[in-house]
């Protein structure tokens, strides 16, 4: 805890002051451009590998970058895609895997779980993803595949479908690679 309390010294000290007037603007207006879906893993922070600011990303965040098809109950990450598309208007959205995921390697090295309920049930948000990876065990291509699968979910939902069909947002899947920062776009077609 003493870190995370250095941490707010240092931000009030040192980051706020040099940010002052982009945060009085925050204070009264709320417009990101983008809806950022990525994994509750520490090791990937949505503003350091897009070099965003404040204001900039609306992010939500799951084990696994899971974002369940659409269903009726609502539910804290339906009424944040919903918030975003309808209400924040984001113009893209980006569903973000990334290396050694810790959800996604369990699922691929078929890891007992039984210890773990409420993380077993949600990843079962991820079936489709193992059933679309051909190889078993194959950590890389499972992220992949969850990407793609995640993303089909999303336009699942009646706010995502309704700006998709306006053309008024764009889907967009990541994979942010741990150790060398490199981000691999699987929505947009590679060049020979």
């Amino acid at each position: 805890m003493q870190d995370l309390t250095e941490g707010v010294t240092r931000f009030q000290r040192d980051v706020f002051p040099a940010k002052a007037d982009l945060f009085a603007a925050l204070a009264t207006r709320h417009t990101p451009h983008t809806l950022f879906i990525g994994c509750s893993d520490a090791r990937v922070v949505p503003e350091l590998i897009t070099g965003t600011e404040p204001g900039d990303l609306f992010v939500v965040r799951t084990a696994g970058n899971l974002v369940p098809a659409y269903a009726p109950e609502a539910d804290g990450i339906a009424a944040s895609i919903e918030y975003a598309v309808t209400a924040l208007g984001v113009r893209d959205i980006v569903v973000c895997g990334h290396s050694a995921c810790g959800a996604m390697t369990a699922l691929a090295e078929n890891h007992d779980l039984s210890g773990a309920p409420a993380v077993a049930t949600w990843l079962r948000h991820a079936n489709a993803s193992v059933a679309r990876t051909s190889a078993a065990g194959d950590v890389s291509a499972l992220v992949r595949q969850n990407v793609l699968a995640q993303l089909a979910n999303l336009a699942t939902h009646p706010s995502v479908a309704n700006a998709l069909a306006r053309g008024k947002t764009t889907l967009h899947g990541w994979v942010f690679d741990i150790p060398t920062g490199r981000v691999q776009d699987l929505t947009t077609p590679q060049s020979a």
